[in-house]
Parts: structure tokens; C-alpha cells; sequence
């Protein structure tokens, strides 16, 4: 799966190994292992390398935590448009998924969304052509990194709507 999303131009980063409340880790040596131990995993499975971006699960986080991943040479990314999509008992529906997605977007939008969402596999290719039709391109993190605009936090991106900061 790895060769392919890489080959369609897609970034995979980091996202931490076991998914924790990070605004509660307060020491280095805690921090860098849930990062490290799924970058040592990923490079185990794929051959590959992660992308040295960092998005906070649940978008929770602590300045420190933004100060300890860039010390590690992360980029940390956050989102300005999600939905509820990660519950797999209580999918939306096509309508409702593609409603909000559609009715959200925005110039230099980050979205979320979760790869375990049947919903949003179904609706993809319609809700990009949408989003195309409305005049919206796609770029990649590395635009962004680069100094481009959008949701990084070391540019002070909007954090308001991408997490709750502690």
C-alpha cells in the first residue's frame, strides 16, 4: 500500500504509535518514542521513510509539545476541516458526509479525513470532482512546509479550528 500512495504522490508523516492525549506528555524522552517507535515500525513494514511532518491525534497538544517536535525536526501540521467520520458504527451518510465536506471547504483547507470511513471511500471521487468543479486544487504538505500558507504551527496557522490547544 506504502509503494503505492507514494507513487500517486502521497505523504505519509507522522501521527504518533500509540494515538495518546500528547498535551499530557510533558518529557523528551516520552515524546520521542511514540515517534520514533512508529517511524522504526513504518521503515520495518515499507522500507520506507516518514515524511517529517507530525499531526497531534485528536489535534491535543501543549506549546512544549509543538517545541519538542520541532527539535526533532517535524513540521506539525494541523487540520481546518473535519467531520465526525472516525466511529465505524455510525457512518454518515453519503448525503451528510458529502454535505458538510462540500459546505466546509475553504481556500487553503486541510481536511481530515480518516481512512477507516467507508463513507468517505465511497463518496471520494465525486466529493474531489466537486471540490474541482468549485475551483479548488490540491497541493502537497511540502508546499506548505515550504513557507506556502495553511495550517502549519510554527506560522502561527489556525490552531482555532484544528485543535484544542492546553
Amino acid at each position: 500500500m506504502y509503494v503505492l500512495t507514494q507513487a500517486d504522490g502521497h505523504t505519509v508523516g507522522n501521527h504518533t504509535y500509540h494515538h495518546p492525549d500528547m498535551s499530557r506528555i510533558s518529557d523528551k524522552a516520552s515524546f520521542q518514542k511514540e515517534m520514533d517507535d512508529v517511524a522504526a515500525l513504518f521503515k520495518e513494514v515499507t522500507g520506507g521513510e516518514l515524511a517529517m511532518y507530525y499531526r497531534p491525534p485528536q489535534g491535543k497538544y501543549s506549546k512544549e509539545n509543538l517545541q519538542m517536535a520541532k527539535d526533532l525536526g517535524y513540521s506539525t501540521f494541523f487540520w481546518s476541516l473535519a467531520y465526525v467520520d472516525w466511529n465505524q458504527d455510525a457512518q454518515p451518510s453519503h448525503e451528510e458526509a458529502f454535505s458538510k465536506l462540500t459546505g466546509r471547504i475553504h481556500p487553503g483547507a486541510i481536511v481530515l479525513l480518516h481512512s477507516t470511513s467507508k463513507t468517505n471511500g465511497e463518496i471520494m471521487d465525486e466529493l474531489l470532482t466537486k471540490w474541482e468543479e468549485m475551483g479548488y486544487t490540491f497541493r502537497p504538505l511540502a508546499d506548505l512546509a515550504a513557507g506556502q500558507g495553511g495550517n502549519r504551527a510554527e506560522d502561527g496557522g489556525n490552531v482555532g479550528n484544528a485543535g484544542k490547544r492546553r
